[in-house]
């Protein structure tokens, strides 16, 4: 599972790479600075679960000079802003959901694939210390469904020193989404011993996070985050979720960061 998940994480890297490569040289004072921060996080094994999996915590970042770092809140897919107007980017967002196999559950529902998504962010300051963002994904594999986030931030911080930043979160998705993790088809019924449940789209959770970054030094730093969901609506109806599943979901992680590359003079 991780070796997978690992394996599709580097294609946004891939892509992120390629983006930096095609842009001109940076001019004289403007040299670029990357932070890469690799650690473990908990996340649910599979959406609407009661277990926690341990998969891998990841980022990649860059400025130029001694700009500070964009702020990334940690739950947020990887995004690559390619089109900035004033206070709003725009841009490709990437994400992974993991798979759901019959093994790990206690009943014999139906799977679910690794589901790669691919879609697009926005991003819009209010201010200078809030920040919303919005996102579109299409499931190009698994459960090839429709989901979207909506998220808003306050985001306090000095610089690159340190960085902290709290805000509400809201999860949606269609029909086929939340009948691949959460519908009980009449052959799952018969399998399980379930009731049938056909769910519709909309909101499907709602919740906060927090996101926080310490510089130890010039080059080390500390990266985590903190994260409650709260299945709602036909989620928190669904058979498999009030059988062996949990309306809480849970998810955080802690990473070890390094920045290399040099500032302005």
């Amino acid at each position: 599972m991780i070796k997978a998940i690992l394996g599709a994480a580097a294609l946004p890297a891939l892509f992120f790479a390629t983006a930096a490569t095609a842009q001109d040289e940076s001019p004289p004072g403007k040299e670029r600075r990357f932070r890469v921060a690799l650690g473990p996080q908990l996340q649910p094994r599979y959406p609407g679960s009661e277990d926690l999996r341990v998969t891998p915590l990841w980022d990649v970042s860059m400025t130029r000079g001694d700009q500070p770092f964009k702020f990334e809140a940690a739950d947020e897919s990887f995004g690559v802003p390619l089109f900035e107007i004033g206070r709003l980017a725009i841009g490709p967002a990437f994400a992974i959901e993991g798979s759901r196999r019959r093994n790990e559950t206690d009943l014999p529902v139906d799977e679910v694939g690794i589901s790669m998504e691919a879609g697009i962010f926005a991003d819009l300051w209010l201010g200078s210390a809030i920040r919303a963002r919005g996102e579109v994904r299409k499931g190009v594999t698994g459960h090839q469904a429709i989901v979207g986030a909506v998220s808003l931030d306050y985001v306090a911080r000095d610089g690159d020193r340190w960085l902290f930043s709290l805000g509400p979160r809201v999860s949606l998705s269609d029909g086929k989404y939340q009948r691949a993790y959460y519908g009980v088809t009449p052959a799952a019924s018969a399998r399980t011993g379930l009731s049938t449940f056909d769910p519709d789209g909309g909101v499907n959770a709602v919740g906060a996070a927090a996101t926080a970054l310490y510089a130890i030094d010039r080059h080390w730093g500390l990266f985590g985050y903190a994260k409650y969901d709260r299945l709602v609506a036909d989620a928190a109806r669904s058979p498999i979720v009030r059988t062996i599943g949990s309306r809480n979901q849970f998810s955080g992680g802690l990473a070890l960061t390094y920045t290399f590359g040099r500032k302005s003079r």
